[in-house]
């Protein structure tokens, strides 16, 4: 799949595992694995972007004596989900059209 496609539906199911409520690393792995596969290493480098871009906040919490990230989806990831969502139709009008026999 070409990087960027993949990398901006990653994006977007990162952002969708969270719209329901702050979440962080290994939960948010957790509730993709019925849908999709991925490793830590890609879902840090992805919330890091999505926190740079403005489309989720970070706080930090004591649990179990340690410290854990919890992400929270902003009104601009929100906004990200539902442009995906309008967008879906072109991507399946592609799909119709490089898949016709």
């Amino acid at each position: 799949m070409d990087i960027q496609l993949k990398r901006g539906l990653l994006d977007v199911c990162v952002l969708s595992a969270i719209k329901d409520g702050d979440s962080y690393g290994y939960k948010i792995i957790k509730d993709m694995k019925p849908y999709i596969e991925m490793s830590e290493s890609t879902l840090y480098t992805i919330l890091k972007r999505l926190e740079l871009a403005g489309m989720l906040t970070v706080r930090t919490s004591l649990h179990g004596g340690r410290l854990r990230k919890y992400y929270h989806i902003t009104k601009a990831g929100l906004g990200r989900i539902e442009d995906f969502k309008d967008e879906w139709g072109e991507v399946m009008s592609i799909y119709r059209f490089v898949t016709r026999d």
